[in-house]
């Protein structure tokens, strides 16, 4: 009975080194697995967003509502930057100006599709606001139903496509606005040229049509 007892501890002994052996083995796999799959997908860099107007200017706005409760637009404007040139309605960067009727102040916001951009929305500096000025009445986001696409789309079929075929370097800004004569919200469609001065095409921000040329 010696033998036997000394044999089965033997045995166990070996079947626990075993095991320990196959563990090891198992742990080294996973980790290399673990190498493996962080050495072959590595992080995509960022890009620039671009974005449309009202796009933009509904990410200020919970911004905007926040530095006052009853915060209304009065401007939107577009900027060109290196990787846009304002075809199709969008760009990298939107400024838009806000403004309180309660405080009687307005403040600017800005939106920025940069890659490096920290933080996306950011926001300016406060100044008066008079309502009674009719170059910068307030409007109600409501009346905003055509968007910058659409209103590069109507300008390009009222001389715009003609202006950038004739100089296609030209750049194309948006600036968005209230006129109190005519109760009307409006996009200006901005083709600018070095060498063949500007082209605006104004449409009406509520329906997309076309309302003249300047």
């Amino acid at each position: 009975m010696g033998p036997l007892i000394v044999r089965a501890d033997v045995i166990r002994r070996l079947s626990t080194l075993v095991l320990f052996a196959a563990a090891l083995a198992c742990c080294g796999c996973q980790e290399d697995n673990s190498r493996t799959t962080s050495t072959s997908t590595p992080s995509q860099p960022k890009t620039n967003q671009l974005e449309t107007g009202r796009f933009a200017l509904q990410k200020m706005l919970p911004a905007a509502r926040m530095w006052a409760g009853d915060a209304t637009p009065v401007h939107l404007t577009s900027s060109i930057s290196g990787d846009s040139e304002g075809r199709d309605g969008k760009s990298i960067f939107w400024r838009g100006v806000f403004a309180s009727r309660s405080r009687l102040k307005e403040e600017s916001f800005t939106w920025s599709g940069a890659a490096d951009a920290s933080p996306r929305v950011d926001h300016g500096v406060e100044d008066s606001y008079n309502p009674s000025n009719r170059t910068t009445q307030a409007w109600d986001l409501n009346f905003l139903k055509a968007d910058t696409d659409q209103a590069f789309s109507t300008a390009q079929q009222h001389g715009g496509k003609t202006f950038l075929e004739k100089n296609p370097k030209a750049t194309v800004t948006y600036l968005l606005d209230f006129d109190a004569l005519s109760n009307q919200l409006r996009w200006h469609v901005i083709y600018s040229a070095e060498s063949a001065g500007k082209l605006t095409v104004l449409v009406d921000a509520s329906t997309g049509q076309f309302v003249r040329k300047e």
